[in-house]
């Protein structure tokens, strides 16, 4: 059996490897469902293209782009404008001929050029999938590295080191404080700050939105949140590329000028009107439907928890 290594390195190799599980045939959507999909997806497509109107921008491009689920969406919305995505694999060969598509190196790396000038560039659920390293405090109460073996079975390595050990004194101090309990976590989000930088680095006059889960000072989780998904399910996290591996975002430690939950950026749906029903039942149907979606998305608890980080120069 292999050494066991720092879970970054693991869990970069596991989704972005050459057998990586971005890079499977099945792709994400084989195993588990995102905001972007179904009429869900169609709700938060007219919400980002309100956004983009918002912030000044003519298109959108979407980072970490699947197969292209959001971007159909947000082709359906409005097929007129600029639009284009990125992604670890080839172009989805039913993607729209007007959709532009990018290789990405995959996880914090991206393609060298800027984005598309005037673009508002939106990272949905892509930060959680950039890997960062794991810490756990020891029995006498320092933090170090969490490493990993193939098999999942997790080893303490040695101490932080300075840069990350800085980070979690400054957005994660529970877990560098005198007396921290043996066992709390922490994953180290610099990582994704130095990811989403990069990002921002890249803009021509437009703006970035990350749409994900994450938690703030005030809610920082005792044990950390590393998780993995396979085949619909909630599993033990294994770096073996056969599952996905997620962790939430530090998302206060992130550059922004204003962050809201997604339940207060998606406006809530008006009721029908009850006479639509005899009148047009088809259409008093689909305002339903359509209703039902915009309250999935809103729904504390599950997707109205996301977090929606804006940067606007």
């Amino acid at each position: 059996m292999s050494s066991p290594v720092p879970w970054r390195e693991a869990w970069e190799q596991a989704l972005y490897g050459a057998d990586g599980f971005y890079r499977r045939p099945d792709g994400p959507a084989g195993h588990f469902l995102t905001a972007t999909h179904g009429g869900a997806g169609a709700v938060l497509a007219e919400t980002l293209w309100g956004w983009a109107d918002r912030l000044g921008a003519d298109g959108i491009v979407d980072v970490g782009a699947g197969r292209g689920e959001l971007l159909r969406h947000l082709y359906a919305a409005a097929p007129h404008r600029p639009l284009a995505g990125l992604d670890v694999v080839a172009r989805p060969p039913d993607l729209p001929d007007r959709v532009g598509w990018s290789v990405s190196p995959g996880g914090a790396a991206l393609p060298d050029d800027r984005f598309p000038r005037r673009s508002l560039v939106v990272a949905h659920e892509w930060l959680d999938v950039v890997p960062c390293t794991v810490g756990e405090v020891d029995q006498e109460g320092r933090l170090r590295q969490v490493l990993v073996d193939p098999a999942g079975t997790e080893h303490l390595g040695g101490p932080l080191d300075e840069a990350d050990l800085a980070w979690c004194q400054r957005f994660w101090p529970a877990v560098v404080a005198p007396h921290a309990p043996p066992g709390d976590r922490v994953e180290v989000g610099r990582s994704r700050d130095s990811a989403w930088s990069g990002l921002l680095d890249r803009l021509d006059g437009g703006a970035a939105l990350a749409v994900d889960y994450g938690h703030t000072a005030d809610e920082r989780p005792a044990t950390g949140t590393l998780t993995a998904y396979r085949s619909g399910r909630q599993v033990e996290p294994l770096p073996d590329g056969s599952c996905d591996l997620t962790a939430h975002v530090a998302v206060d430690a992130l550059r922004q000028t204003d962050r809201c939950r997604q339940r207060d950026a998606v406006a809530a749906a008006d009721r029908p009107d009850r006479d639509m029903a005899r009148r047009d039942p088809a259409a008093y149907l689909a305002d339903l439907a359509r209703g039902s979606d915009v309250a999935a998305l809103r729904r504390p608890g599950g997707f109205g928890d996301f977090w929606w980080v804006t940067w606007a120069a």
